[in-house]
């Protein structure tokens, strides 16, 4: 009765679990031209946002995400808005763009705003000299920082096409997402670059990179072309660093469905992250390029993306293991499938470890619906625990029905958003097996099996007789668990032992006397474990 109300309360917290932002559901941003202009004399950019919006039902006014000027004069003044030539009431305010609407509108229609606006971002464009001393401008918008530069609705629910045309002086090169539609001269100092992305993706992933680049294309995956843009100091350096991401590309290509964009950019820049997901134009660290090719398993993470996080995108940043979470255990499945299994082993135990000392510090589950503050949302939970997830959820059902299920999953929800129970329903409808009771324990819940397991043998009854103790506080898991018997002479057995309780004794039958047991030998569990011998 007990277990049945966890799961109750869990499945409650299933459908409640929201993050704060306020969201308008009576709107649909369907599509977002940025028209930007940049200068090398100061760090104002001048821009025109055109913000197409499909209206769900008839309202007077909406808002979007701006973060205003503020006392150190950085932030955005907006100038104008106008529609259909015709200027529009607007407030700026507590950084929200409240626009009104002129006319009554029907559901389903769509309108276009165009909002000019200027300033300097404090963050979401970073403007400044490279490690080489050169000036670039590079977009690093996760989670919520477009907002900083780019009137949106900046929340991953909200996802449109989009388009960047960017005024520079001639000297720099311009990448973003989608392809490129025009470079075309402007005046003796000037050109403009015009890229389109009509897949939509949310604001977290939408770029534009403004520097001095060296580019290469490394390779063609399908008609996909695969490129690096990296700083011309470090040209060949970075030219052999990010050409991994061919094979890369190749392996989900293959594996989990068809690439979701036109092309594939890695390039190296500004970002504060180690590698940043961006749609089709994957952001590195100027770090990353050393000329070693020892950032495999970053570009794997930050590919596994363009399907899960930029494709299938997470409805609520609480929900974000389905963006980090398979991105991290993706990239180890890219590993399994280049260098072998043992490699994959290695990375399961590696985040095993710290998976372990992360919740003697944080007990909170991977899906922390407490959390208020976005920034927080990534964490050891959300990446190495929810790719352990992924893991145990594989061996649970075989690598035939995982993939079946990732693949379904991936082709429902493509271009689209999802919530856990959007993925749970599919794993279990291609499956055909039901895992709530895997989704509830190890989503919802904090912490993992801690195990103390004895055993003893008979040598008149040929029995091992194991008992395993969950000596964790609060829940119980139910899950299977390996164990290997060890002969004197060398024997080794197999045996899956189903645990459903706090305290199990199990007896075995055995073809040889074991002097030792090892716990999960194939690494297919997250546990603490000790071992005596009665």
């Amino acid at each position: 009765m007990i277990k049945i109300l966890i799961s109750i309360l869990l499945a409650t917290k299933i459908v409640l679990a929201t993050d704060p932002y306020p969201r308008n559901t009576n709107i649909d941003i369907q599509k977002y031209v940025f028209q930007l202009e940049v200068n090398d004399s100061t760090d104002v950019v001048a821009g025109v946002a055109s913000v197409t919006i499909r209206f769900k039902k008839s309202i007077g006014e909406f808002e979007l995400d701006l973060i205003g000027k503020n006392d150190l004069g950085f932030g955005m003044t907006v100038s104008s808005v106008v529609m259909a030539n015709i200027p529009v009431p607007f407030v700026h305010k507590n950084n929200r763009l409240k626009i009104s609407v002129p006319q009554p509108v029907g559901a389903d229609n769509e309108l276009t705003f165009v909002v000019s606006y200027s300033g300097i971002p404090e963050d979401g464009l970073i403007i400044g000299k490279n490690k080489y001393g050169d000036r670039g401008f590079f977009g690093d918008n996760w989670p919520d920082r477009g907002r900083h530069w780019l009137p949106t609705l900046d929340h991953p629910s909200d996802k449109s096409a989009v388009e960047f045309i960017v005024i520079a002086p001639h000297h720099y090169q311009v990448v973003a997402n989608g392809i490129q539609v025009e470079e075309s001269f402007v005046d003796e100092k000037r050109k403009l670059t015009h890229w389109r992305e009509e897949v939509p993706i949310p604001v977290k992933v939408m770029v534009v990179g403004i520097a001095r680049f060296a580019v290469q294309q490394s390779g063609v995956v399908d008609n996909i072309p695969v490129e690096s843009w990296v700083y011309p100091q470090n040209r060949a350096e970075g030219f052999y660093d990010y050409a991994a991401a061919v094979k890369v590309l190749e392996y989900f290509h293959q594996n989990i469905g068809p690439y979701p964009f036109k092309k594939l950019a890695n390039v190296q820049s500004k970002t504060r992250w180690g590698g940043l997901e961006n749609a089709s134009a994957i952001f590195y660290a100027e770090k990353t390029v050393n000329g070693k090719g020892d950032h495999e398993s970053l570009i794997a993470h930050e590919e596994a993306h363009q399907w899960f996080g930029n494709s299938a995108t997470e409805n609520d940043w609480h929900h974000v293991w389905l963006s980090e979470g398979f991105a991290t255990y993706f990239s180890s499945l890219y590993l399994e499938h280049a260098y072998g299994r043992a490699r994959l082993v290695e990375q399961q135990q590696k985040t095993r470890d710290q998976v372990i000392a992360y919740f003697k510090k944080n007990k909170a589950p991977i899906i922390d619906t407490t959390i208020a503050d976005i920034n927080k949302v990534l964490s050891t939970n959300t990446y190495q625990k929810a790719g352990w997830v992924l893991h145990m959820l594989r061996y649970q059902l075989g690598d035939e029905l995982f993939w079946k299920g990732i693949r379904a999953y991936y082709k429902q929800y493509k271009g689209r958003n999802a919530m856990t129970t959007d993925f749970q329903k599919t794993m279990e409808r291609e499956s055909g097996k039901k895992l709530g009771l895997f989704f509830d324990q190890w989503l919802y819940v904090g912490g993992h099996p801690e195990l103390l397991v004895k055993w003893s043998y008979s040598a008149k009854t040929r029995q091992l007789t194991v008992e395993v103790n969950q000596t964790q506080p609060g829940i119980f898991f139910r899950f299977p668990l390996e164990v290997e018997l060890i002969g004197k002479n060398g024997q080794k057995q197999l045996k899956t032992l189903q645990i459903d309780s706090s305290v199990q004794k199990i007896q075995l039958f055995t073809d040889f006397e074991p002097v030792e047991i090892v716990l999960d030998p194939n690494t297919w569990l997250l546990f603490e474990g000790k071992i005596q011998k009665k």
